[in-house]
């Protein structure tokens, strides 16, 4: 093999829920890491795979539904295979929706990119009566089609040694889409006029693009040769007459019809006489009453198993560490320096603390639920009552994870397909109760008040996130985009990918947290020891306990509940010398508490999260507001509560 065949530049594209993640964790391992695209704020999946002497670096594209620019996403994807150039194109397609997923297949034909499609789920397409004549298939677009099953590991083989076999022969003599007698005449002139240009996109594929009015493109003609823009303008008009739409859902409705085309060419499909155990499943989970029932039953299970366990494990690491402090003491002593490295050590105890016991049994069952295709039925679900928030059903995703961590949640926003539902939504989610503040809705309110009122405490922030989602939206201005989701068949979970899904989320937890938390946890020990604190309670006094009924301590639990919430608990403790608060607080207290806990500014890693996403201009807006929020809130709570206690 030549020196220069060594090396291998693979993307995996497709859309959602065709088994990308899957490909792409079974190919790459622990060889991959994660991180931003330049300038924008998309995941950005790269791996490494070292198969016959070949080294394969692999890049996961963004899960898309076409190559137009309606989407950074779609951007992203497009110009990264257009200006890299890939050794090969793998398009990963979901063999149970082929007629979705091929019409985005034509569109990589189009670009003329070097492609292998991954039949991926041929499985559960067989459990459906779907069966794919893969030679047909393969003759009928003229690229490689290898059948797989990604969530066994099935023909991930066949599809390395497939792209082995091709790299450095040279792109394969694909399929060029054919669409109407009148479509191909327009791109033929268009063409025609585009041949002498030199422009990094294939020539006909830009002359599709300018008839389907691609926003980007036409930019791009218009600046070196814009009488070809305004022959474009006339050979869309002229399809418009002939058809009466416009030029672009023309075009994709040729798209449609070549795919129906190829499908009854190359698929069989074998009618059931009933219905089969996941049709009946989907049936009852998005049923109108069913639905909302399961739903229900299925999140309380699994708040109620994180609730459990995290306290299990949380109990068994406060024993671990229990004697770590007084083992500092002697070791090290007392000194100025040695108490700000205990600070230091602390902080990194008390992350571990909140990711292992709530935050990685959440993410486990979150992407249990996920990789069986629950998430978007929740989506589905939930729609109606997020879109009268100004988003739709997908920000229900980034809610859920909220509740396990606020960081995570608001990273999530990236599915989101505007940036300003993306802001909205970060901004509701940062008023989810997170894990942390679980710690203090059950540790004070659930222990000491009742579980009822604990429980009253997560409805009112429900009806306080829709209120607050109606006003963003009347501030913010703009209407939510309607929901375009896939819904996925049930499957049986496959662990390692949700073992890797997992990590990958706990890892960007830890990497952004960790810095943060302990460099905080320095400063706030560092200003305690100064002797500042006492001052500093002195001065919120008026809040604290003039406006909210709370002890003139509570201003400096509050400065510690910035890096990290559940610390207001742990420092009432310490500060009021008991751990029994039932002795020191009363009930209207302690929901007081609870309430500002819950709404006022987020946690450092947190704010962290959302300035990066969103500049700091916002972040601070919103933690300036969310302040305000919170004490005005919790003092009317307070005075409220007189009427019950």
């Amino acid at each position: 093999m030549a020196e220069n065949n060594q090396k291998i530049n693979i993307v995996l594209a497709g859309q959602g829920n065709a088994g990308k993640s899957a490909v792409f964790n079974y190919l790459t391992g622990l060889h991959q890491h994660i991180g931003n695209w330049a300038g924008k704020t998309i995941e950005k999946r790269e791996g490494t795979l070292f198969y016959k002497d070949h080294t394969v670096d692999v890049l996961d594209l963004p899960g898309i539904y076409s190559l137009t620019t309606y989407s950074e996403e779609e951007q992203i994807s497009r110009e990264y295979i257009i200006n890299q150039q890939p050794d090969f194109v793998i398009n990963i397609i979901d063999s149970t929706n082929l007629e979705r997923n091929l019409i985005f297949t034509l569109q990589l034909l189009e670009l003329g990119s070097p492609l292998i499609l991954a039949l991926n789920m041929v499985d559960l397409a067989k459990k459906k009566g779907v069966e794919v004549n893969v030679g047909k298939f393969q003759e009928k677009l003229g690229v490689p089609v290898i059948s797989t099953v990604a969530s066994r590991g099935l023909g991930m083989t066949r599809l390395m040694d497939k792209v082995i076999e091709l790299n450095g022969v040279g792109k394969n003599n694909h399929m060029v889409p054919e669409y109407g007698k009148e479509i191909e005449g327009c791109i033929a002139e268009l063409s025609g006029l585009l041949r002498n240009s030199e422009y990094r996109y294939p020539v006909r594929w830009i002359a599709i693009k300018l008839l389907e009015k691609d926003q980007e493109i036409t930019k791009l003609i218009e600046k070196s040769q814009p009488e070809i823009i305004d022959r474009s303008v006339q050979l869309t008009e002229y399809l418009e007459d002939i058809h009466g739409h416009d030029s672009s859902i023309v075009i994709a409705d040729e798209r449609i019809h070549l795919v129906a085309h190829i499908i009854r060419e190359t698929v069989k499909f074998t009618p059931r006489a009933i219905l089969s155990f996941n049709e009946k499943l989907d049936s009852l989970t998005t049923h109108k009453f069913t639905g909302y029932l399961l739903m229900t039953v299925i999140l309380g299970g699994m708040f109620l198993s994180v609730f459990v366990l995290g306290n299990w494990i949380s109990d068994w690491l406060d024993g671990v560490f229990s004697s770590w402090h007084s083992w500092w003491e002697s070791a090290v002593g007392t000194t100025f320096a040695s108490l700000l490295g205990w600070s230091a050590i602390e902080s990194v105890l008390a992350l571990i603390q909140i990711a292992l016991p709530y935050i990685l049994p959440f993410y486990i069952i979150l992407y249990i639920l996920e990789d069986w295709g629950y998430i978007s039925r929740i989506s589905f679900l939930m729609d109606n009552l997020m879109h009268k928030m100004g988003i739709h059903g997908k920000g229900c995703i980034s809610f859920v994870i909220g509740f396990g961590c606020n960081v995570p949640g608001c990273l999530s926003c990236r599915i989101m397909e505007s940036k300003r539902e993306r802001f909205i939504t970060a901004v509701l989610v940062t008023l989810v109760p997170c894990s942390a503040v679980s710690v203090i809705i059950f540790g004070l309110v659930g222990k000491y008040v009742g579980l009822l009122w604990a429980f009253g405490l997560y409805v009112f922030a429900m009806v306080v996130i829709f209120i607050a989602g109606r006003l963003s939206t009347k501030v913010v201005g703009g209407e939510p985009v309607e929901l375009i989701m896939p819904m996925p068949d049930y499957k049986t979970p496959h662990m390692r990918t949700i073992l890797v899904q997992t990590w990958d989320a706990l890892k960007e937890f830890i990497y952004i947290a960790a810095p943060i938390v302990i460099v905080s946890g320095v400063v706030i020990q560092a200003i305690n020891l100064a002797g500042w604190m006492p001052a500093i309670s002195s001065v919120l006094s008026p809040i604290t306990v003039n406006w909210l009924g709370l002890p003139a301590i509570t201003g400096i639990l509050l400065i510690f509940g910035i890096l990290r919430k559940e610390l207001i608990l742990v420092m009432l403790a310490a500060f009021l010398g008991t751990a029994n608060f039932g002795e020191v607080l009363t009930a209207q207290q302690m929901l007081t508490l609870s309430v500002v806990s819950m709404f006022y500014i987020p946690c450092v890693a947190t704010i962290s999260v959302l300035w990066n996403e969103y500049g700091w201009k916002r972040a601070m807006a919103v933690c300036v507001l969310e302040i305000l929020f919170a004490i005005i809130l919790g003092g009317i709570v307070s005075r409220l509560l007189n009427f019950v206690f």
